[in-house]
C-alpha cells in the first residue's frame, strides 16, 4: 500500500484532463456537467482503456448488472492511481467480486427505510423529520450505496415515489419541520425541477428546514453552476451536506464548486462513510477534516459502514472508528471533528458512539480524562444551604 503524505494531500490540484489528455477534450467541453454525464465511464471496455484490472475488480464490473450499475464520471475517474491497486478512490467506484459475497448478517435495507414510508418515496422515521426520496440517479455510484436495493435501476426494487401523495402528507402532518431531500442525488435534477420541488415545500408553512445531501459536488463539480446556486439561496434556510471520504477527492475544482455554494449563503457539512483501505486511519480522516474545512466545510458525520449487502470486505470494526476520533480530539480543533454513528440496524435511526472519557461517576465526583489520558476530578453539584447572616 502506497505511504500516505499529509502535505501532498492537502494540497488542491486539478482532476483535469487526466486519462482524456490525449482525447483532444476541450475545457469548455471538461467544465460541462452535461458532458461530463454523457461521457461517464460505464462499460468493461471503457474502464480498461484506462486501467489494468485485477481478476476480481473484472469479475466485479462483469456483474454490477446484478445489483448496482457501475459509472464514473470523467472527473472522478482521473483521481484513480492507475499503478495503485490499493488507490482508495479506485476502492470506492470500481466494482470488485466480493460485492457478490454475503454475510448473512447484512440487509437489502439497513436503515429499515421501506417500513417507514406513509407514502412511496418519503420516509418519516423521526419526530420531526422526513426523508425524501426524488431520484433513483447519481452521477457516480459508490460501492456500498445504502440505497442499492433501488438506486440506478439495477437493485431489487424501483424507488417509487408519489409526488402529490408526498406533499400532501407533508402539509398534513404539521409536526414536520425539516425536510431532507435524498435519491440518488437531489442535484442530478434539473434546474427547473429542483426549483419547482424546493417552492412547493416552501409554501407549505410549517415546513422550516431544507435539506440537501449530495454527493455531485464531489463527483461532478461542475454542476455547480452560478444559476444552481442562483436557484438554491431562494430557499433559505436551505444546508446540504456532501459525502466526502478521502482527501484527494477534494480537488481545486470542487473547492471552486464548494465555495459558490458558501457564497450562496448555503451551509455545507460533510458525512463521511468509514471504509476499510480508504479512510480508516487518523493520519487520512486528519487530512480530509482540514481540507473540508479549508473549502468551507464542516465535518458532520463520520458514519460506520452500513450492514448493505456485499459490503463486507469494505467495513472496518466499531473501535476503528472509535480510536479515529480519540486521535482526532485534542490533537486539531474541536470543528474538524465529525460525530462518529451508527444508523441502527432495522431502522433504529442515527446512535451516537464516542471514545469513553469517564473513568469513573458517583454522586460526589466524576474523574475524567483528557486526550493526553490524564485525569481530572469534577466535583457534581450540591444542594447546599444558604444562611442570610
Amino acid at each position: 500500500m502506497a505511504t500516505f503524505d499529509y502535505d501532498t494531500e492537502v494540497r488542491f490540484s486539478s482532476a483535469a484532463p487526466g486519462y482524456w489528455s490525449s482525447l483532444d477534450v476541450s475545457p469548455a467541453q471538461w467544465a460541462d456537467y452535461r458532458w461530463q454525464l454523457k461521457n461517464r465511464v460505464q462499460s468493461l471496455e471503457r474502464i480498461e482503456e484506462h486501467l489494468e484490472l485485477s481478476a476480481e475488480e473484472r469479475s466485479g464490473v462483469l456483474l454490477t448488472g446484478t445489483k448496482l450499475a457501475s459509472a464514473v464520471t470523467p472527473h472522478y475517474f482521473n483521481l484513480i492511481e492507475a499503478d495503485n491497486p490499493d488507490c482508495p478512490v479506485r476502492r470506492q467506484i470500481i466494482p470488485r467480486v466480493e460485492e457478490t459475497f454475503e454475510d448473512p448478517r447484512e440487509m437489502t435495507d439497513p436503515c429499515g427505510e421501506d417500513s417507514h414510508m406513509p407514502v412511496p418515496g418519503l420516509v418519516h422515521r423521526y419526530p420531526d423529520r422526513v426523508l425524501f426520496l426524488v431520484t433513483d440517479r447519481c452521477a457516480s455510484y459508490c460501492r456500498y450505496c445504502t440505497r442499492s436495493r433501488v438506486v440506478s435501476g439495477a437493485g431489487e426494487q424501483q424507488l417509487e415515489t408519489q409526488w402529490e401523495a408526498a406533499f400532501e402528507y407533508l402539509e398534513n402532518t404539521p409536526k414536520v419541520r425539516d425536510v431532507l431531500l435524498s435519491g440518488g442525488d437531489p442535484l442530478l435534477l434539473s434546474d427547473a425541477r429542483l426549483e419547482r420541488i424546493l417552492s412547493r415545500l416552501r409554501s407549505i408553512k410549517h415546513i422550516q428546514f431544507v435539506r440537501i445531501g449530495s454527493r455531485i459536488p464531489v463527483f461532478l463539480p461542475q454542476r455547480i453552476t452560478s444559476d444552481l446556486c442562483d436557484i438554491l439561496k431562494k430557499y433559505h434556510p436551505l444546508f446540504i451536506s456532501i459525502h466526502c471520504n478521502h482527501p484527494r477527492e477534494l480537488t481545486s475544482e470542487v473547492r471552486e464548486g464548494l465555495e459558490r455554494l458558501a457564497d450562496a449563503g448555503i451551509p455545507l457539512g460533510n458525512q463521511s462513510v468509514l471504509l476499510k483501505g480508504v479512510n480508516d486511519s487518523v493520519e487520512v480522516q486528519r487530512a480530509l477534516v482540514h481540507k473540508l474545512l479549508l473549502c468551507r466545510v464542516k465535518p458532520y458525520y463520520l458514519y460506520q459502514c452500513d450492514l448493505i449487502k456485499g459490503s463486507a470486505h469494505l467495513r472496518t470494526s466499531i473501535k476503528a472508528g472509535l480510536e479515529i476520533i480519540e486521535g482526532l480530539r485534542g490533537h486539531t480543533t474541536g470543528y474538524a471533528i465529525p460525530q462518529f454513528v451508527i444508523d441502527a440496524p432495522g431502522g433504529g435511526g442515527k446512535i451516537p458512539l464516542n471514545p469513553d472519557y469517564v473513568v469513573r461517576s458517583d454522586e460526589r465526583n466524576t474523574l475524567l480524562r483528557n486526550y493526553e489520558g490524564k485525569e481530572f476530578l469534577y466535583p457534581e453539584a450540591q444542594e447546599l444551604e444558604w444562611s442570610m447572616m
